[in-house]
């Protein structure tokens, strides 16, 4: 029998051996949300002078990292991020030259950077975090995420694993053998969790027009926050749901327990819950863990639209920021300000539209700043990101009801879109649209 154990005890090493143990220049990718490898991103800024001109790449830091707050370390790091969280947001508002966007599709995200850094010669590394080893055969599993992380591995000049033991092993393209690593490095700590949004009276109202959209045997594409959580609550009645989406999320749990997802009707992958990340809580790492119902694919693939719309009956429910008259879709930016990314936003919704009977639906909050805004308006802030395109929009919702927008010419969209706006914005949209010409 080989020796795997024996493979592991030689390259293993202390998070201070292996990070200078790397080249001075070089682009590393990063694991991703709930795989973000916790051991390195909180140490790399303590070896500053060994690195020059070093770009991490990763997507939703979820923890607050020195390397890529601290202006100290402008010149040394630049954190490459295809999704803004937190602290992305808070550094590139104090104008750090610490962070920098990748525009990008979540299903082309890790090639496209990928054949980028190959293009320009540069040395890749991955660093990410796994499970303990399988030592019968050598494996290790790559956890809650494949978005890009297998594509990384695959391309690097080097690889580092994080190993811990609080990772869970999940079915899927999801193992990286022994023989694949470089370097092996020990940080055991629990991965970052987020909270269940709590739906309020306005997310509810908007999930409910939302829900008469779904229709029994759909398969479903959920993201996170308030107005998905508050649409698995009123989908709870629904019969032989399914589940293909970029992110696992908390709900579907609750709607599998309910008897309302079985996945059984799907026409791709029938029996499983397919995703490509996961992010919620320990409980719900927990229920993944080993579980032979689930299976977690690349990103490439999930989310690839063509791979999506081989579900019939594909429903596609995303959140977005602003949406203007014609029907273009902001869900990223507040003007120039990045906020968070694309994601697999666009990819869902036009996967979605090419299913059979299916549905590409992107809701919102009547208002912001506490109803001092209306999110429906009659030109994009300047500087705002262009999510979806006004020819890729399907549906829209708001508390005020549901609007179907595909074929619809720019006065129809003008007089859909104000009929779902807030009222309090109705008659100074209609005075706009005028203006500008849309009605």
């Amino acid at each position: 029998m080989v020796d795997w154990l024996g493979q592991f005890t030689s390259k293993l090493k202390t998070i201070d051996e292996a990070i200078p143990a790397l080249p001075k220049q070089a682009s590393a990718i990063m694991g991703m949300a709930s795989m973000e490898p916790q051991g390195f991103m909180s140490n790399v800024h303590r070896f500053a002078d060994h690195f020059e001109n070093f770009h991490i790449l990763s997507c939703l830091n979820l923890n607050s990292y020195e390397f890529c707050e601290d202006p100290e370390y402008e010149g040394t790091f630049v954190n490459d991020n295809w999704f803004y969280g937190p602290s992305n947001r808070k550094a590139a508002a104090a104008g750090y030259k610490l962070v920098d966007f990748i525009p990008n599709n979540l299903h082309r995200a890790g090639g496209q950077k990928i054949k980028a850094l190959k293009d320009e010669g540069q040395t890749i590394v991955y660093w990410g975090p796994a499970t303990v080893l399988h030592k019968p055969t050598g494996f290790f599993n790559l956890g809650l995420c494949n978005v890009y992380e297998l594509e990384a591995i695959e391309a690097a000049d080097v690889v580092v694993l994080e190993v811990n033991k609080h990772v869970p092993w999940i079915h899927g393209d999801t193992q990286v053998h022994i023989s694949q690593v470089d370097m092996l490095v020990e940080h055991h700590k629990e991965p970052p969790t987020i909270p269940a949004l709590e739906p309020g009276p306005i997310e509810r109202e908007i999930a409910s027009h939302i829900a008469k959209l779904v229709g029994d045997g759909a398969t479903l594409q959920i993201g996170i926050g308030g107005i998905p959580n508050a649409v698995a609550a009123q989908l709870a009645h629904k019969k032989n749901l399914g589940i293909h989406s970029e992110m696992f999320t908390e709900s579907m749990i609750d709607l599998f327990e309910a008897g309302a997802i079985t996945n059984s009707r799907k026409s791709l992958w029938p029996g499983k819950f397919v995703f490509t990340f996961a992010l919620g809580s320990l409980h719900m790492y927990e229920w993944l863990h080993d579980n032979p119902a689930v299976l977690e694919l690349r990103g490439s693939y999930v989310n690839d639209p063509f791979v999506i719309a081989q579900n019939d009956r594909m429903v596609s429910i995303n959140t977005a920021l602003s949406v203007d008259l014609t029907g273009q879709v902001c869900s990223e930016s507040l003007g120039t300000v990045q906020y968070s990314g694309t994601g697999g936003q666009l990819d869902t919704h036009r996967g979605a539209q090419k299913s059979r009977d299916g549905k590409g639906i992107i809701a919102l909050r009547s208002t912001a700043k506490k109803g001092t805004v209306s999110t429906i308006t009659p030109m994009l802030v300047p500087g705002s990101q262009v999510t979806v395109p006004r020819q890729d929009l399907d549906w829209v919702v708001t508390e005020y009801g549901a609007v179907h927008l595909a074929g619809r010419t720019v006065s129809e969209r003008t007089r859909l879109l104000i009929s779902i706006a807030h009222p309090d914005f109705r008659d100074g949209l209609i005075n706009e649209a005028e203006k500008i010409g849309y009605l």
